[in-house]
C-alpha cells in the first residue's frame, strides 16, 4: 500500500488566497446532523481573509483579518499549518510563532481583546521555495473557521488562483461539523424495542471488536458487518460513519471484562488478520465521500502509563504490554495504515481525567501516544485528534464546585474524591490534554470527541447547587458533585448513571463533537463469570459485591447486578439510562 503525502491526505487547496472563510455555531436538537450544542456555553466564530500582498522567489508577505463572529474575547490566538516549506521570519500586529508546519498568531500585549463582530489585523513575512500553497483552515482559540469560498482569481485556470479552497470531499479540519451522523440500524432497533423511541435516532458508533465482526457484526444483537454498514450509511445520505477499532493483542490488560480474542504476542494477526482487511474496505471507492470517525484501540495506551511497574496499580497483564510493544507497535500500525485512507479521521483514546489527570500520567501518556504516532510508519498526520471517556461515566463539567475551591483553608485538591488531581471534569481535561499534546508535537489541528453516552447523571439525586455552609472539603465535594460514583476508578455498569448530552459538533473550544461512542444498553461486563467464546473475562468490578483493588482505591465497585457479558444488551442499565438522562428526555 503506497503512501499518500500529508498534504493530499488533509485535502490542502492549491489557491493562492483565502476569502471569507466562516464558522457558524448553531445549537442542535436531537436528530443525526451535528451542528452545535444546545446546552454548551457559546463558542467563538469567525471570519478570517489570507492575502499574500507580496510574493517573488524565495519569500512573500501576507496581510491577514480575522473577524470574531462569537462572543467578546479577552484574548486570542489565530492558529493554521502550513502545508509546505513556508517559514515565518517575522511578523506584526500579533506574536508570530512557529513550530514544524504549525503556526499561531497570538494577540500582541498591547492589544488583546476581540470584542463581538470585531476585527484584528496582523501579517508576517516568511521564506519559502516551491509552491505557496494558502493554508487549509485556520481556527480562532481552538474553534474551525472553515474555508467557504475561493480566489478571485480565473476560474478558468486549473490548479490556480480560482479553484476551490476545500474541493468537495476533501479533507476537512473538523468531520462533525454540518454533518449528518450514521445511526446504526441495528442499535436503534434494539434501542426502541427496549423503550427508547425518544432516543433511538441518534448516532452511535459500531464497534469493530475482534475479527469476525469485520464480517459479521460484534457481540449481542449486533448482526451487519462493516461493509453492510457503510452500505446502510450511504443509504441514509449520512456523512460521517464512527467506528471504533478494538482488538489488540494482549487486549485491555487491566480489564478482564474487556480482554479479547488475541495474544499479547499475536501482532502479526492483529495486521494482516484485523487492520489489513478493514482498510481494504474502507478503501473501497464506494465509499470515498463518507468521512470516517475512527476512535483507536480504547484504554490501551493509558494502561501502559498507569499500569506497569512498581505502582499498586500495575498488573502483569500490562507489564508484559509494555516490555513486548506490541500496543504501541499496533496502535501506529493501525494509524498507518488508516491513515493512508484519506476520508478517515482517526482519534486515538485518551482514557479520562480520573485516570490520566494526575501530574505523573499527564505528560507521560501524551508522550507516549507521540510515540505511537510516529511507529509503524505513522506520523502525526495520520492522527485528526483524541477521544475521551469511551465507554466511561465522568462528567461533560462540574458546574457547582472547581479544582480552585477551598473549604477552610484546605484546598478541593485534598478531597477524598479530586484526591490530587489536576482536572475534576472530562471537558476540561480534555482540553489541556490537547495542549499537552500538541505541545509533545501533534499538528495544532487536532480536536477531541467525548463520550457522553452515560455520564447524564440526572434524576433526583443530582445537586441543583454547591453545597452550603460544608464543615469539610470532603462533604463540599460529595455534596456538590455531578458524577455520582462512588470512586472515579469505577467502570463498569455504573449504578444511578444516565444518558448524557445529546451528540453535537464542535460544542466548546479544542471539542470536536459529544459523541455516542459506547452505544447506550449494551453491558461494560458481567456482574458474574459467563462462558463465552469472544475471549472475555470475569472482572470483579463489574461485581456489585466487590469490594475493590487500588485501581478505584479499594473502593465498592457500584455496579449493577445482573449484567451479561460485555457488549451484549443489558436492558436493566438501558432503562436507568433513560430514567436519569439529563438533559432530561
Amino acid at each position: 500500500m503506497s503512501r499518500t503525502t500529508p498534504q493530499h491526505r488533509r485535502g490542502r487547496p492549491r489557491s493562492a488566497a483565502l476569502a471569507a472563510c466562516a464558522l457558524v455555531l448553531a445549537a442542535a436538537g436531537t436528530g443525526t446532523a451535528l451542528t452545535g450544542s444546545a446546552s454548551a456555553a457559546p463558542a467563538a466564530g469567525c471570519t478570517v481573509d489570507y492575502k499574500i500582498q507580496n510574493e517573488w522567489a524565495t519569500g512573500f508577505t501576507t496581510e491577514i483579518t480575522v473577524q470574531n463572529t462569537g462572543t467578546a474575547l479577552s484574548s486570542w490566538d489565530v492558529e493554521w499549518t502550513f502545508a509546505g516549506n513556508q517559514q515565518v521570519t517575522q511578523g506584526w500586529n500579533a506574536d508570530v510563532s512557529q513550530s514544524g508546519r504549525n503556526v499561531t498568531a497570538s494577540s500582541p500585549s498591547w492589544g488583546g481583546s476581540l470584542a463581538a463582530g470585531g476585527s484584528a489585523n496582523f501579517g508576517f513575512q516568511a521564506t519559502y521555495s516551491g509552491s505557496n500553497a494558502v493554508p487549509a483552515s485556520f481556527t480562532l482559540n481552538g474553534v474551525t473557521c472553515t474555508a467557504d469560498g475561493s480566489d478571485p482569481g480565473d476560474p478558468g485556470d486549473p490548479g490556480g488562483p480560482g479553484d476551490p479552497v476545500d474541493p468537495p470531499g476533501g479533507r476537512v479540519d473538523n468531520p462533525y461539523e454540518g454533518a449528518q451522523v450514521y445511526v446504526n440500524p441495528d442499535w436503534s432497533a434494539q434501542a426502541a424495542e427496549s423503550g427508547g423511541e425518544a432516543v433511538a435516532d441518534q448516532p452511535t458508533a459500531v464497534w469493530l471488536d475482534r475479527i469476525a465482526a469485520i464480517d459479521s457484526g460484534s457481540a449481542g444483537e449486533n448482526t451487519m458487518g462493516l461493509r453492510d454498514h457503510l452500505d446502510a450509511a450511504l443509504e441514509q445520505g449520512a456523512d460521517v460513519l464512527q467506528m471504533v477499532t478494538y482488538n489488540l493483542p494482549g487486549r485491555d490488560c487491566a480489564a478482564l471484562a474487556s480482554n479479547g480474542e488475541l495474544g499479547p504476542e499475536e501482532i502479526d494477526r492483529y495486521k494482516n488478520e484485523f487492520i489489513d482487511p478493514i482498510a481494504e474496505i474502507l478503501s473501497d471507492p464506494a465509499y470515498a465521500d463518507l468521512r470516517i470517525v475512527n476512535t483507536i484501540e480504547i484504554d490501551s495506551l493509558p494502561n501502559l502509563v498507569t499500569n506497569v511497574g512498581d505502582r499498586a496499580t500495575a498488573t502483569e497483564n500490562c507489564d508484559e504490554m509494555l516490555a513486548n510493544g506490541n500496543y504501541v507497535e499496533g496502535v501506529g500500525y493501525a494509524l498507518a495504515t488508516f491513515g493512508d485512507i484519506e476520508n478517515v479521521y482517526n482519534y486515538i483514546d485518551i482514557g479520562h481525567h480520573g485516570w490520566i489527570g494526575w501530574d505523573d500520567n499527564f505528560t507521560a501518556t501524551a508522550e507516549l501516544l507521540h510515540e505511537a504516532a510516529n511507529t509503524a510508519g505513522a506520523t502525526v498526520d495520520d492522527v485528526a485528534g483524541f477521544a475521551a471517556n469511551v465507554a466511561n461515566y465522568g462528567s461533560i463539567e462540574e458546574p457547582y464546585f472547581s479544582i480552585d475551591d477551598t473549604v477552610n483553608g484546605t484546598s478541593v485538591r485534598q478531597s477524598t474524591w479530586v484526591d490530587w488531581n489536576r482536572y475534576a471534569d472530562i471537558q476540561t481535561f480534555s482540553q489541556a490534554f490537547r495542549e499537552e499534546a500538541i505541545s509533545a508535537g501533534f499538528n495544532n489541528d487536532v480536536g477531541v470527541i467525548i463520550d457522553t453516552s452515560r455520564n447524564g447523571w440526572g434524576g433526583p439525586d443530582r445537586p441543583t447547587g454547591p453545597v452550603e455552609g460544608a464543615a469539610t472539603v470532603d462533604e463540599y465535594v460529595d455534596g456538590s458533585r455531578i458524577d455520582r460514583r462512588i470512586q472515579q476508578g469505577n467502570w463498569c455498569n455504573q449504578s444511578g448513571a444516565g444518558l448524557g448530552e445529546r451528540p453535537a459538533a464542535a460544542p466548546a473550544t479544542g471539542i470536536d463533537a459529544y459523541a455516542w461512542i459506547k452505544p447506550p444498553g449494551e453491558s461494560d461486563g458481567s456482574s458474574s463469570e459467563i462462558e463465552n467464546d469472544e475471549g472475555k473475562g470475569f472482572d470483579r468490578m463489574c461485581d456489585p459485591t466487590y469490594e475493590g483493588n487500588p485501581r478505584n482505591n479499594n473502593n465498592m465497585s457500584g455496579a449493577l447486578p445482573g449484567a451479561p457479558v460485555s457488549g451484549h444488551w443489558f436492558q436493566a442499565q438501558f432503562e436507568e439510562l433513560l430514567a436519569n438522562a439529563h438533559p432530561a428526555l
